[in-house]
Formats: C-alpha cells, sequence, structure tokens
C-alpha cells in the first residue's frame, strides 16, 4: 500500500489531538509542544533545553498546507504552573482567530515547515522496519494503516 493522499487525523478529546477540526476557511491543527532543536543531539536528561511551542497549522477544505502560526512559549524541562497557563493563553488565543470553529477529524497533506531550527509538519518516515508510516512533527504522533486517523507514539 501507498501512502493516502488526505491523511486522516481523529480528534480525540482530552487527547494529544483534542484540537482539530474545521473552521470557515478550511482545516486546523493546535498544539502545545515541546522540542528540541534538529542540529540539537546531545544528551539532554534534565530536559534543560526543551522548547515549548504553541502553534496552529491551517489548511484549506482540500487538506493542502497554507500556514503555520508557531511561537517559543519557553525553554524549560515542564509546563507546569505559570508557564503552563501561558502557553494554554497562547493556544486559546491562535485558535479564537478562527472564525466557525468546530472541532472533529481532519484529512491533510503531507506538509513541513522549520521554525526556529525545529521541524514542524506531517512529514512521510516510510522505511522497511515499519511500512509506510507518517510522522506529526514535533509531536511524535505516528500514523499508518488502516489510515483510520489514530495515531502510534
Amino acid at each position: 500500500m501507498t501512502l493516502p493522499d488526505l491523511v486522516p487525523i481523529a480528534r480525540e478529546p482530552g487527547c494529544r489531538t483534542d484540537r482539530v477540526g474545521r473552521y470557515s476557511d478550511g482545516q486546523f491543527y493546535a498544539a502545545v509542544h515541546g522540542a528540541h532543536r534538529d542540529d540539537d543531539h546531545e544528551s539532554d536528561p534534565d530536559r534543560e533545553r526543551l522548547r515549548w511551542y504553541a502553534y496552529l497549522h491551517l489548511f484549506d477544505v482540500d487538506g493542502r498546507h497554507r500556514r503555520s502560526d508557531i511561537s517559543l512559549v519557553a525553554i524549560a524541562p515542564y509546563l507546569r504552573g505559570e508557564l503552563g497557563d501561558q502557553a494554554e493563553a497562547r493556544l486559546v488565543g491562535l485558535l479564537d482567530q478562527l472564525p466557525g470553529r468546530q472541532y472533529g477529524d481532519i484529512a491533510v497533506q503531507l506538509f513541513r515547515v522549520v521554525h526556529d531550527g525545529v521541524t514542524f509538519g506531517l512529514i512521510d518516515e516510510s522505511d522497511v522496519e515499519r511500512g509506510d508510516w507518517v510522522e506529526l512533527c514535533p509531536d511524535r504522533l505516528g500514523f499508518t494503516e488502516p489510515w483510520d486517523g489514530l495515531y502510534s507514539t
């Protein structure tokens, strides 16, 4: 089997795909997630270099990537307390810009954006071991057959 033209992403309330859906101009995926820069390969056992981003990916009605709004919230081991509140407020601010927002399943094309040295996107990472595989980065959510929108971590 080959990758589908549109990769389904199922909304799972209370889980990592909680903030996906449609709005008047298309589809969206929003999240807060921590990541190291792509070129940061050194050990970070205390997570001191973890960069936390709030981001909103926008797609047209046919699932083509339009743009991504990405902002650094903090560099910290964890988002707790005030930092967690700041991240949530930033994400809510991004989502509040979407007219007619409704949460639900989406289906989008592969895309890649590099921001602040971190890759964001829905990227083909197929290989012999995993087979057909698409990874949502930096979230590290994997999508594969039966292409039902559910993810693996």
